[in-house]
């Protein structure tokens, strides 16, 4: 499967289960085998770099077990082919998320017209506080 960026997995890394799917659909639902659940072990994908599975794991977040197994679950639709092509594009869409690099964040320090006019907000807010006070005895 071509993910896109210069990704591609093998068809045996993906793996499906079919399961009945609740909601609308009649008897249908009782019988047939609609949603589709896809297992995706991400740790032992050979087709994806080390920061990229990281990068996909913090994506992921409860999707992905403590095994480092992605399940997608997919029952949007109301027939199996419909939901397996949501599954795949749901995870490639996941996986071409999680193929950018975050930028790196650029430490800044505030101005110093920013740090004086904080000080004196400060001195404001105090001096308005202060003012509010009952006079203590003998400091009059």
């Amino acid at each position: 499967m071509d993910v896109g960026r210069g990704i591609s997995l093998e068809e045996g890394e993906i793996a499906f289960e079919f399961v009945r799917a609740s909601g609308p659909g009649g008897q249908n639902v009782n019988k047939v085998a609609t949603a589709v659940k896809l297992y995706f072990d991400v740790d032992r994908s050979p087709s994806l770099t080390e920061a990229l599975k990281r990068r996909l794991r913090e994506l992921a977040g409860r999707r992905i077990g403590s095994t480092g197994v992605l399940v997608i679950d997919a029952r949007r639709f109301r027939t199996q082919e419909a939901n397996r092509r949501d599954a795949l594009e749901r995870l490639r869409q996941l996986i071409l998320r999680a193929a950018v690099p975050p930028r790196p964040r650029r430490p800044t320090r505030p101005s110093a017209a920013a740090r004086a006019r904080r000080m004196e907000k400060k001195k404001r807010r105090s001096t308005l506080k202060q003012a509010r006070q009952k006079p203590h005895p003998g400091m009059e």
